[in-house]
């Protein structure tokens, strides 16, 4: 396999890098170009974003810290802006010069994280839903076969804190957003899968086309040598793009029958994970002991309790329209469903013949019922609680042995909770303790 790879600009020492963002990417970005002899300055909207004691381990590393609102003034002479995910490039628009009049390079902390790996090849898989699982089955297959694997992006761990930590894997397996692509130039998997395509993010993208775009940066570096699989109901829109990669056109299956995850949608993960680690020399009894071995991880139809012939499942990972079809697909039971939170776009009516056949009743909590109840408020019973714990609560005293209540929201969590984790966490606390 030829392993050599263009790769972008590396920063100069002495040159000024401006890394937008203080979590973990943007820590571990800021972290690698002061270990390149950038000058780094570090900003966070948010002024309480790094406690005084995190200040000061970054000021002793050399990072200048900066807290509170941007001002052009902290983006002048900088050669390189790395924004973290989720800060729309569009939003620093009015704070940079044009790259056309001599402006920094604007690339994504996954980019930057590329330019400086030596010639570990990567797995990589982006989609509106299923990337998690499947990257995490993709890395416990590579691992059954013997293989050393990092598994980061997207899924928790930063691409740069790889690179920082000096270990050597055999395979990089990465999840990838539609906001990470946006930022790279020069990124190039050996493998790439495209799960599949549906609206989301709408309130960061300008629309569903610059969505589409961003997905398909993942292969716009690749060539023949190299791996794409994409969805199969995506096969015309690829061909808008272009593309001079291999390619597989990928279609659910039923090869790994011994499985302890729900739903249809997940033998197309499986199946995604395997064609990809195919390319590796992955053997499929390797993957199907790992398939095998696999526990379903959290917030994804995770199965978290029983009470009086009741299973209550946590599906709080389920923040899209697409998200919640995939989720009612997975039950032959009657489903007493949980909704409600920021709502993203995509159409609701559209799942009305869905929910007529899966759900006996909905529960709303907190924000976006205007959304549900203009959609479905005719076919279902359907009540409104301001907590989601009144939800539960309300469905519990209704439910009959061998229903099944959801909590598939197909909302962002951010109204009532920080995160979607933090909305399953509450979820389980709340079914852990009902009589």
């Amino acid at each position: 396999m030829a392993l050599e790879r263009m790769r972008g600009k590396r920063i100069q020492i002495g040159e000024l890098a401006v890394v937008v963002g203080a979590g973990r990417s943007g820590l571990a970005a800021a972290r690698l170009l002061r270990r390149e002899g950038a000058r780094v300055r570090l900003l966070d909207s948010n002024a309480a974003a790094l406690d005084a004691d995190r200040r000061e381990e970054l000021r002793a590393l050399g990072v200048e810290v900066q807290l509170g609102e941007h001002s052009a003034a902290q983006f002048e002479n900088a050669a390189m802006v790395v924004p973290s995910p989720g800060i729309p490039v569009a939003g620093l628009a009015d704070y940079l010069p044009a790259q056309a009049t001599g402006g920094p390079e604007v690339l994504a902390e996954m980019e930057l994280a590329w330019r400086y790996l030596e010639q570990e090849p990567v797995l990589a898989v982006t989609g509106t839903s299923g990337k998690t699982t499947t990257v995490s089955l993709a890395a416990a297959m590579l691992q059954t076969q013997g293989y050393a694997v990092f598994l980061g992006g997207n899924i928790g761990t930063p691409l740069s804190e790889y690179v920082l930590s000096g270990r050597k894997a055999d395979v990089l397996v990465l999840e990838v957003s539609s906001f990470q692509l946006q930022g790279c130039t020069t990124f190039c998997p050996r493998v790439g899968v495209l799960l599949n395509l549906f609206p989301n993010h709408l309130d960061y993208h300008k629309d569903m086309a610059e969505y589409t775009e961003a997905k398909f940066r993942l292969f716009r570096c690749q060539d023949e040598g190299d791996l794409a699989i994409i969805a199969s109901d995506l096969q015309s829109l690829a061909g808008k793009f272009k593309l001079s990669v291999r390619k597989h056109w990928l279609r659910s299956a039923e090869r790994f029958s011994q499985s302890n995850l729900l739903g249809a949608h997940n033998q197309y993960n499986m199946e995604a994970a395997w064609q990809a680690c195919r390319f590796f020399g992955v053997s499929e009894a390797n993957a199907a002991r790992a398939v095998a071995a696999f526990r379903p991880l959290p917030h994804r139809l995770e199965k978290v309790c029983r009470r009086q012939g009741v299973l209550y499942v946590n599906d709080s990972k389920c923040t899209t329209v697409a998200a919640l079809k995939v989720a009612l697909e997975a039950f032959t039971q009657p489903v007493r469903l949980l909704c409600g939170g920021k709502f993203k776009g995509g159409d609701l009516a559209a799942l009305r013949d869905l929910v007529r056949e899966k759900v006996v009743e909905v529960a709303l909590f907190g924000a976006s019922r205007e959304h549900f109840e203009s959609a479905w408020q005719d076919i279902v019973p359907m009540h409104w609680y301001s907590r989601l714990e009144e939800a539960v609560q309300a469905l519990a005293a209704t439910a009959r042995q061998g229903d099944v209540i959801l909590l598939a929201p197909a909302t962002a969590s951010f109204d009532l909770y920080k995160s979607y984790t933090e909305r399953g966490d509450d979820f389980r606390r709340i079914a852990g303790g009902l009589a």
